[in-house]
């Protein structure tokens, strides 16, 4: 037998009677499953960065000519790139319990932790929110009564897109990912206490329901946040394209944050190179599902070529737009395909780092090339607001996710009954 088939009987061998992974059992084994105080550390130096990104992009806006219609769309940039993290993370988690996946067992408290920081995001998110409530059209036309009433379109629009019925549906959103998020974790840790196979059954009973009521959630959120800055346009599938970005940012961070902690030396022996080299085909995966959404939605409006379709690529395809629309295409779809097509790649630490840090920042440049034609200026306005509203969100989330992290004993669900078939699991 060689020694890492003796790791891996070791590993099933934390098994309790009724099959769950024993807490002690896995300290023996030598790993650390404790937050400890590196995740402390960084939760107060990110919380500050956050502070001091989004302030500084708040007084770079005040110093702008426009009212704070530059911050406005900078910041719902960054945001709609940070929501795509605690969105994905929410989803991640509950594709797991309603497949029953045994591979992600030992990562999932971590998915657990990033998909709890809904909270956090739904008030990162007042800035967008409460400006269209009181209806100022900074971001969104429809939120103007004048406008609205001047135009037919918009007026048309109007049941649905109307500044109180924008709240409401803005409350019932985070409400829905905030419960759900709180669901899954409060679970979670209660089957750290008692060990019951009950509790799994009980999370994949509730994971298909939440499963349909997360798309349709997500989607119309999308559809509010993102596709409404044009309300003239739309897209049957838009909700779709914005979840590939939310997948993609889950895995990457989930892989981050992985590699983050076994620098900490924490899960260094349950979450192996096994387990980054799954979150590392996911990646490549949803990169071309994330190529085949955007060709398709391109595709069937550039074949139909209505106008009131049209337009929304046309101004992205003019002037400096077609060159970040290239661009895109190149750094979301040509380079990482071939970059994250080989085996090795997704085994190596280094290099998965590298493609996740990169798969960050190409979902950022989605964002921007979503939100900022909007914004109507000549050229490409990216300049320090831009930059410190990416900080300052990057660092929320990171924050938030490390205070969760301070809250939970352990980082793995250490008496699920599936823990020993993830701590053993091998990719073919």
């Amino acid at each position: 037998m060689t020694s890492k088939d003796k790791d891996r009987t070791r590993h099933s061998s934390g098994a309790s009677p009724k099959g769950g992974g024993s807490e002690s059992d896995v300290h023996v084994l030598g790993d650390e499953i404790r937050p400890g105080p590196a995740v402390a550390s960084l939760a107060t130096k990110a919380g500050a960065v956050a502070v001091l990104g989004l302030g500084g992009s708040a007084v770079l806006g005040m110093l702008e000519n426009d009212g704070f219609r530059r911050f406005s769309y900078a910041y719902l940039t960054a945001y709609m790139w940070g929501l795509a993290i605690g969105l994905g993370a929410l989803f991640w988690v509950t594709l797991q319990h309603l497949v029953n996946a045994k591979w992600s067992i030992a990562l999932r408290r971590v998915g657990e932790i990033l998909a709890g920081t809904a909270p956090v995001l739904g008030v990162l998110a007042l800035p967008i929110v409460i400006p269209a409530f009181l209806g100022h059209d900074i971001l969104y036309p429809w939120a103007n009564h004048d406008r609205v009433h001047a135009d037919h379109l918009l007026h048309h629009k109007a049941p649905y897109l109307n500044p109180t019925f924008f709240l409401i549906r803005f409350v019932v959103y985070f409400a829905f990912f905030t419960l759900l998020g709180r669901f899954f974790l409060k679970q979670s840790l209660a089957q750290d206490k008692s060990g019951g196979s009950e509790i799994a059954k009980r999370m994949q009973r509730v994971s298909g329901p939440a499963m349909i009521l997360f798309a349709l959630a997500l989607t119309f959120c999308a559809i509010d946040l993102l596709m409404s800055l044009e309300p003239a346009w739309f897209s049957t599938i838009f909700g779709v394209y914005y979840f590939a970005s939310c997948f993609l940012a889950a895995n990457s961070c989930l892989a981050l944050a992985a590699m983050w902690l076994h620098k900490q030396g924490r899960l260094t022996r349950s979450v192996t190179v096994e387990h980054l080299h799954d979150l590392g085909k996911m990646m490549f995966a949803f990169t071309v599902f994330w190529a085949y959404i955007g060709f398709s939605q391109f595709m069937l409006i550039w074949y139909a070529n209505v106008p009131e379709e049209t337009f929304w690529y046309k101004e992205r395809f003019a002037g400096d737009w077609a060159t970040i629309s290239t661009l895109l295409l190149v750094l979301h779809f040509v380079v990482p395909f071939f970059g994250m097509l080989s085996r090795h790649v997704k085994r190596h630490k280094r290099a998965l780092a590298f493609w996740a840090f990169w798969t960050l920042g190409v979902v950022y440049l989605d964002m921007y090339w979503l939100v900022m034609p909007a914004f109507g200026a000549e050229g490409l306005p990216f300049g320090l607001i831009e930059l410190s509203s990416l900080v300052g969100i990057a660092c929320a989330v990171t924050a938030a996710t490390a205070f969760g992290a301070r809250k939970v004993n352990n980082l793995i669900p250490v008496k699920d009954p599936r823990l020993p078939a993830s701590l053993a699991f091998e990719n073919i």
